[in-house]
């Protein structure tokens, strides 16, 4: 599973419900929920 930082807990949490998605310039990125406090949890991938 991917991880990401959560902003208000501040430490990196294991993405829940993670789904892809492609940014505006064309980037890739992963969004999700956090476990512990339910708030979005987003992290950007490297080129295709």
């Amino acid at each position: 599973m991917a991880e990401g930082r959560c902003m208000k807990c501040k430490k990196q949490v294991e993405i829940k419900d993670a789904k892809e998605i492609e940014m505006k310039g064309g980037r890739r990125a992963l969004q999700g929920v956090c476990p512990v406090c339910g708030t979005k949890v987003f992290r950007i991938l490297g080129k295709k």
